[in-house]
């Protein structure tokens, strides 16, 4: 049934659904793995499905000039698509689907570069020296975390420097702010440096790991 229908209707056609790997989620007993046995004795069907599209924001953008012959930002792959045969308190059996997702880079340059000056340790104070590209629209709310190298968001961060009030040298070519010795972590390990930009809500450059 869905199949004939994603022949027929127009906005499912884009749809893109995994392998039925696993027997029909319906109708069961409760709290069983038998098929109905009331009188109805309905047949057992594949009643629920994951189907999932990207969306062509490259076809979109390319529209208004913008990346153009570039394939889609975001490629999606599935990985795992089963059924959960344990569950009974329905006479369906739920279904979850695993994906991958890949997000390729819109900016091929950094934004902002960053570097960690000198030896870094709980010691003493430490500097960071960063550069922005010419067109880049920074706000005093900027800020430059430390992080360690395994770190999987933005709020991970082990302390951070506000750019414009942790500002301790300026020229044309870059900038320097420090960062607090008692903030750095006295255990040490790998870290990295990251510039987040208030206006652009993301990270806009980040620093070649190093020793703490």
């Amino acid at each position: 049934q869905l199949n004939m229908a994603k022949k027929k209707e127009a906005f499912l056609k884009e749809f893109k659904e995994g392998p039925l790997l696993f027997k029909p989620t319906y109708k069961f007993d409760l709290y069983s793995e038998v098929y109905d046995t009331s009188e109805k004795k309905r047949k057992p069907a594949w009643t629920d499905r994951i189907l999932w599209k990207v969306k062509n924001t490259s076809e979109a953008a390319s529209k208004e000039g913008e990346f153009p012959e570039e394939e889609n930002p975001v490629s999606v792959t599935l990985s795992n698509y089963i059924s959960h045969m344990s569950y009974g308190i329905s006479d369906h059996k739920p279904v979850t689907g695993t994906f991958k997702l890949e997000m390729k880079p819109l900016v091929s340059d950094p934004l902002v570069t960053l570097n960690a000056e000198g030896e870094w340790n709980a010691d003493h104070d430490v500097h960071i020296r960063y550069s922005a590209v010419p067109e880049f629209p920074s706000s005093a709310w900027d800020w430059i975390g430390l992080f360690q190298v395994t770190f999987r968001h933005v709020k991970d961060y082990v302390t951070y420097a506000w750019v414009e009030d942790d500002e301790i040298a300026s020229n044309r070519d870059s900038k320097q702010v420090y960062m607090s010795a008692s903030e750095i972590p006295k255990r040490g390990g790998e870290f990295l440096l990251c510039y987040y930009s208030n206006n652009l809500q993301s990270i806009v450059g980040i620093s070649e790991p190093f020793q703490v």
